[in-house]
């Protein structure tokens, strides 16, 4: 079993291995998924993780690393080929050519086969909320990728804040705007808050944290509201309005693409996050392995009261990010097997301790680290997790000087039951899947002009009313529909 664990079986989907391995020639698979790792190429030819795929069950991995960057726009361009890949990642499981694609016949549906624990254990181990979650129309046509829950929140450079005499716990919201001001006084050429054209994280972390629902919330007379309209989320916006006036945002924030955003930590000029936890960690060790770094200097925060005690939290996401699909164009009812691994290789990659767990000696990391970045490259996309975490336990996880990693682990637990849950995200609005990729630009793109002062408040006001009038108030509408038939 403890072998099984340090595998990581990512994704079992549908018959055996033994039913690859015995065919005379490799079966082909197609693959596309984002791309993060930019500084390094990916390498096929002579890749001994594709070699032990194939050589283990007689699948050849053809793999297209798309980068993260318009990745969105990368499958909407994708679903229009002849012939698209086989396996596709989607990170957007409720994106408009998603919807449309699967209700179009696009994809496989997988509903019977998530159902079929007897044949199918690993599929059927899935959580049912989250299948419901990217269910269309209650049907299934792809297997999420498992996230660990809520995972966001905030994290800061500890040795900054010191030196910037902030030497406390974080442990309520004036706590955070302290540490925040103090960032910004630091020095004139460096930035408190970390951010880039990827908003909606940032933003969606403080209005939460204020008190606004996720995306859409439900008001004191039980009816749908969109999370703008609460007096929370201006809160927000106002939060970060005042950090940018202070000098504590860069002015070019809304420009600075995300495969930049670890290394303006890496080059000290932003030292706060509102992003993914696990970040952190990430960021210490490569301080670590990079700059000779022996020491905790990362730091992340735990539950942030309000005035009135209560705990509110964004999850980044809904215990998945996104979801496999197989599209009909590239693969036969014949075809539909397909196993996929997700840790690398033993020996290569990582190593198997005396435990049996899966593990990185400290004088094979330069070599774990360059072999992951050449051969494995992004596979982690593929990466399922659908049974639960598969992961090494706690005690082998810190790599570091730190203990990051177990806080992550605790506070993902710690932080669950103040996540605040998406009441439409189970729900198809036909006017958002119509027109959401011209009403979503609306409110993102005035909130980001907002924190910029190019907006006052009325002119925030004002595109609200214009999301409404284009829409907004349709898809507020057939959200109240759903939800209210769901409860009855």
């Amino acid at each position: 079993m403890k072998k099984i664990v340090a595998l990581f079986l990512a994704m079992v989907m549908l018959l055996s291995m033994a039913s690859f391995a015995a065919a005379e020639e490799p079966f082909v698979i197609t693959v596309m998924v984002p791309e993060f790792t930019y500084d390094a190429d990916y390498v096929e030819e002579g890749n001994p993780i594709l070699a032990k795929i194939e050589e283990l069950t007689g699948v050849k991995l053809k793999m297209q690393f798309m980068a993260n960057e318009g990745y969105g726009d990368t499958v909407s361009t994708t679903m229009t080929e002849n012939n698209p890949p086989m396996v596709m990642a989607v990170t957007d499981a409720r994106a408009p050519i998603i919807v449309d694609s699967a209700r179009a016949g696009a994809f496989w549906d997988l509903t019977d086969f998530i159902n079929d624990a007897e044949n199918y254990p690993y599929l059927a181990a899935g959580s049912p909320a989250v299948y419901q979650n990217i269910a269309i129309d209650g049907r299934v046509y792809g297997i999420f990728r498992g996230r660990a829950f809520p995972r966001a929140g905030v994290y800061y450079r500890l040795d900054i804040a010191k030196e910037a005499g902030f030497d406390k716990e974080v442990k309520t919201l004036d706590d955070l705007t302290e540490l925040a001001e103090a960032l910004a006084k630091y020095s004139d050429d460096t930035y408190a808050l970390n951010m880039c054209s990827y908003t909606a994280g940032t933003i969606n972390v403080i209005t939460v944290a204020m008190g606004a629902p996720n995306t859409w919330g439900v008001d004191e007379n039980g009816d749908i509201y969109p999370a703008h309209l609460s007096p929370a989320y201006l809160e927000g916006l106002n939060w970060l309005r005042h950090l940018y006036e202070i000098g504590g945002i860069d002015p070019d924030f809304s420009q600075i693409p995300t495969s930049e955003w670890d290394n303006i930590e890496r080059t000290g000029k932003a030292f706060m996050r509102f992003d993914c936890l696990d970040n952190a960690h990430r960021q210490q060790e490569w301080f670590e392995n990079n700059a000779g770094v022996t020491e905790q200097i990362f730091q992340t925060v735990g539950p942030i009261a309000k005035a009135d005690g209560s705990i509110t939290v964004w999850p980044q996401n809904n215990g998945f990010a996104g979801e496999i699909l197989i599209n009909k164009k590239s693969v036969s009812e014949a075809d539909l097997p397909k196993v996929i691994l997700n840790a690398g290789l033993e020996g290569v990659t990582y190593w198997i301790n005396e435990d049996g767990y899966r593990y990185v000696p400290e004088d094979k990391a330069d070599e774990a680290s360059k072999n992951s970045k050449s051969y494995l490259h992004d596979f982690n996309q593929l990466g399922m997790g659908v049974p639960g975490n598969l992961e090494n336990p706690t005690a082998v996880l810190n790599k570091g000087v730190t203990k990051l990693r177990e806080r992550y682990n605790n506070l993902n637990i710690e932080l669950a039951p103040y996540a605040v849950a998406n009441p439409c995200f189970p729900f198809v609005s036909e006017t958002y899947q119509a027109f959401g990729t011209q009403l979503d630009p609306i409110i993102s793109d005035a909130a980001v002009q907002y924190i910029a002062g190019l907006i006052d408040e009325a002119g925030l006001r004002a595109a609200w009313a214009d999301w409404a009038a284009q829409g907004g108030d349709l898809v507020t509408a057939e959200y109240n529909e759903a939800y209210h038939a769901s409860i009855k």
